[in-house]
């Protein structure tokens, strides 16, 4: 009865020190989510501030313009995180249409509204693609944690999950083909 006791002690344990740390690369996760989320958000805030200024020299430029306009058109707060993913790649896709545009109207290149708006975006880009990094990284930890013996069985009785990774859409590893 005295080794049923220990041996029963000694697992709750091991189920504690499981536990917490599952929930402490979790909350990893989360908080690299929420890093990038920050920048998505600023990067979705930018966008039509470009776009009306663009607007102006491009005026032919109606259907990327629609384009944008329809990746944003839902409010990003209301977005889960598996749709902030898949309209980021709309957005990124909508980003590098403007790049293109704006090599057709050397105009808009020389408007200073423009260029710092530029400055800004491709400095979100820069932090959108290290926060993906460290995502993804947190998520590489977590899912190995949870998915390696002994652990597994840890997981499966708490009922963690593993995350998915944030990853371009199969089209984004094209070409991006721009025709003006």
């Amino acid at each position: 009865m005295k080794y049923l006791i220990i041996v029963l002690v000694i697992l709750f344990i091991i189920a504690i020190y499981f536990f917490n740390s599952f929930i402490k690369y979790e909350n990893k996760v989360k908080e690299a989510f929420a890093t990038l989320d920050v920048y998505l958000k600023k990067r979705w805030e930018l966008i039509p501030n470009l776009v009306n200024t663009i607007k102006g020299y491009a005026f032919y430029e109606k259907t990327t313009f629609e384009s944008i306009i329809k990746a944003r058109s839902k409010n990003y707060d209301s977005l889960s995180n598996r749709e902030k993913e898949k309209h980021d790649n709309e957005v990124e896709d909508a980003v590098s249409t403007l790049l293109a545009i704006k090599e057709s109207y050397p105009e808009l290149k020389a408007n200073e509204s423009f260029q710092k708006l530029m400055k800004e975006l491709v400095l979100i880009e820069d932090e959108l693609v290290n926060a993906r990094k460290y995502y993804n990284a947190t998520v590489r930890i977590l899912n190995n944690k949870l998915m390696v013996f002994p652990n597994n069985l840890f997981a499966k009785i708490f009922k963690f999950k593993t995350y998915p990774m944030f990853s371009a859409e199969k089209e984004e590893k094209n070409n991006v083909e721009v025709s003006l």
